[in-house]
């Protein structure tokens, strides 16, 4: 009865509700030219299209493109609009043709030109705003013959005789215009000092940095009035940005192959290094801090992907990422240790040279806790390979999380089952044996490690409480699923009549100060919430570990992350099934306060989430996960956190949400999505598409993807 129990638990929503969508969304792409394609490098004043083509202006030559490549122009003209009126004494700074006459923009404002050459001024007005225009440097009349305009005030079009004005609070990104442009579809562009700006049904997209554009001054624009392709010519060359039509599906097959093709190092999964800068073809496989915990999310990607849709590829690499993370167990000092990561005697990287007890020193001056621990690369007893020590809980909730999930969707034999009782075992005895602590080659607790609690209880570890009570009990919750042994039940008893763990567990994530609010920690949080929650059964537990879910998601449902959110909401989702099925309804639950039960019940039996950001998200991370360098913090839609001692990089748009995650400066989904100011390798990295396969496969498998306009 309890194995059907947990059967009913585990079958995925979609196959009684839904199917993944598979309705086509616009993806953009970015081309970025370069002397390579034939262009000359230096400042584009100029681009136009003729016959569909576009022709630039830089260095003062004009050049063709034909095929990709691009060729210099014999003929020195280009279609360039001519006519443009003068009026005297004013400098022109934009004029295009409307209403029989011409919409003229200059530094006094913004005028109309009529047939009997009378100039009237305009002042644009609704029911927020009246302005009075200074330099009003772009205008353009889009396809459903609406004159847009940009200022220093903000944009705005005239639709007969209604204005609709925009300003930062209406999410105006930056306001120092150059030019503009119309595509398709009532689209519009904006140039800027800083990047372009498009405007498709009144929501705005920044396009800026080496992301989007190879220089921030944008002085030209034209748009493909077939498919909306963008030509943005810039201070440093020129980007084409296209309008892509593709699916989930299409986009998580692309995202598996660049995982396969440039981040899969013996089976490990992390970002590779580019030898040149933005260079993807110049990638070499690296490793990171928490091989670890990234391999076990792309095995976890892959368990979901295996479960929703029965692909023999999907068991492959789960499998093979299971072994992989097994690995990391089995060639360590002590039985139940995970190493960080595992590399070739031969690697490059004199890794004991950079890792010295000199620079271990050195870390302790900024870091006092940080582990003096030589070699931080011991060698293993086959001699073929060295493992990286020290390893945190990173490690540990990202091989727990996957190890539940590989065991309940993928394993399917016998011999598979027992390889994963185990690894599992083999890292909770470990953590038990040593009074859970993470124990290294030297006998003494890792960095990060430490569970237990005389730890909480200390000055060191006070704020580690709440987090590292809810991993630990998450942890046994695993073990005793997988194993079926009870003791590990026990040693969870243990630590909540002893040690008040599922009290600390209702607060396990910190708000501040803001040192103590670490982006990864939500990972940590969230992945282990997953754990504690799906195999828990005693409902007093489950109605306190769900307020501790909802704790953790007020801290991050603003930041519109899919990975964040299609764990709470699973497990929201799962809480409302439970209350539905009448779990909560024992009169002798809390007996103390017989109203808690019925409280709790009622205040959280819908989860606090929008299916909608998930399927947003995963639609607008691009397809290029280089990091590139993004500095947000001159935008006029940004409100900063003025928390106290929070640093001056850190806010969210007028909106309350974080900005999109195309225009931040981070594709990973274990990053602060309110960093305005941010850097993931400044070109020299490119990331793994796990960031995408695991929010949208576990949102799949969960069915939260809606079937709804996918645009």
């Amino acid at each position: 009865m309890k194995s059907l129990f947990y059967w009913i638990l585990l079958v995925p929503i979609h196959l009684f509700a839904q199917s993944v969508p598979d309705q086509k969304f616009v993806q953009e792409v970015v081309k970025i030219y370069s002397s390579k394609d034939g262009f000359l490098d230096g400042k584009v004043t100029l681009i136009t299209l003729e016959n569909n083509r576009p022709v630039a202006l830089v260095a003062g030559k004009l050049m063709h493109c034909v095929d990709g490549k691009w060729f210099p122009l014999a003929n020195n003209k280009t279609g360039a609009q001519t006519g443009i009126p003068v009026m005297q004494g004013k400098k022109i700074l934009a004029a295009v043709p409307y209403r029989n006459g011409y919409a003229i923009g200059c530094e006094e404002g913004l005028f109309f030109l009529k047939n009997d050459q009378n100039f009237e001024r305009i002042f644009p007005k609704n029911e927020h705003y009246s302005w009075s225009l200074r330099n009003v440097a772009a205008l353009v009349t889009d396809s459903k013959g609406r004159l847009w305009f940009g200022s220093e005030e903000g944009v705005g079009y005239l639709d007969g005789s209604n204005w609709k004005l925009f300003t930062g609070k209406e999410g105006l990104p930056y306001n120092q215009f150059t030019c503009a442009a119309a595509g398709p579809d009532g689209i519009v562009w904006f140039g800027t000092r800083k990047g372009a700006i498009q405007i498709d049904n009144e929501q705005f997209k920044y396009r800026f940095s080496r992301r989007w554009l190879l220089g921030d001054h944008v002085y030209s624009i034209a748009i493909q009035a077939d498919n909306g392709t963008a030509w943005i010519g810039t201070d440093q060359g020129i980007s084409q940005i296209v309008r892509q039509s593709i699916s989930l599906e299409q986009k998580a097959r692309i995202f598996t192959k660049q995982v396969e093709e440039r981040h899969n190092r013996m089976g490990f999964v992390a970002q590779s290094h580019l030898k040149e800068q933005f260079n993807v073809a110049s990638s070499e496989v690296a490793i990171s801090d928490n091989d670890g915990m990234y391999t076990s999310m792309y095995g976890a990607a892959q368990a979901f992907r295996y479960a929703a849709t029965g692909d023999p590829e999907a068991k492959a690499l789960a499998d093979r990422s299971f072994k992989a993370c097994k690995w990391l167990v089995d060639i360590t000092h002590e039985k139940g240790f995970p190493a960080r990561v595992i590399i070739p005697v031969d690697w490059p990287e004199k890794v004991n040279e950079t890792h010295s007890r000199e620079d271990n020193l050195s870390n302790q001056q900024h870091d006092p806790m940080w582990k003096d621990i030589y070699p931080r690369f011991p060698k293993s007893k086959d001699g073929k390979y060295y493992w990286k020590c020290d390893t945190s809980s990173d490690e540990l909730a990202g091989h727990f999380f996957f190890y539940g999930i590989y065991y309940d969707l993928v394993a399917k034999t016998d011999e598979e089952k027992q390889a994963v009782r185990d690894v599992v075992g083999d890292i909770t005895d470990h953590l038990i044996r040593h009074g859970y602590k993470l124990v290294d080659h030297d006998g003494k607790v890792t960095r990060w490690g430490d569970f237990s609690p005389e730890y909480f209880n200390s000055v060191y570890g006070y704020d580690q409480r709440g987090l590292n009570s809810a991993v630990m009990l998450s942890f046994l919750n695993v073990a005793r699923h997988v194993t079926g042994d009870k003791k590990y039940d026990a040693e969870a008893k243990i630590l909540r009549d002893k040690y008040n763990y599922h009290i600390n567990a209702m607060h396990p994530k910190e708000f501040f100060p803001p040192e103590n609010v670490v982006p990864w920690d939500n990972n940590i949080c969230l992945m282990s919430l997953y754990g504690l929650i799906n195999y828990e059964t005693d409902p007093s537990l489950l109605l306190m570990y769900r307020q501790g879910l909802e704790v953790a998601w007020q801290h991050i449902s603003k930041q519109k992350n899919a990975f964040w959110d299609a764990i709470y909401a699973a497990l929201a989702n799962r809480f409302t099934q439970q209350a539905d099925q009448k779990m909560f309804e024992n009169k002798g639950l809390f007996p103390e306060n017989r109203l808690y039960a019925s409280k709790v019940v009622k205040g959280h039996y819908k989860g606090n989430y929008r299916a909608d950001f998930i399927l947003e998200n995963l639609q607008k991370i691009p397809l290029d996960l280089v990091g590139y360098t993004m500095d947000n913090t001159h935008r006029l839609d940004v409100v900063f956190d003025s928390s106290p001692m929070q640093e001056k990089n850190i806010g969210w748009r007028t909106d309350g949400y974080a900005l999109p995650i195309d225009e931040r400066g981070h594709v990973r989904q274990d990053r602060d999505g309110f960093a305005l100011l941010a850097s993931e390798g400044d070109g020299h990295d490119e990331h793994e598409g796990t960031f995408f396969l695991l929010p949208y496969y576990m949102a799949y498998y969960h069915g939260l993807l809606g079937s709804g306009d996918a645009r």
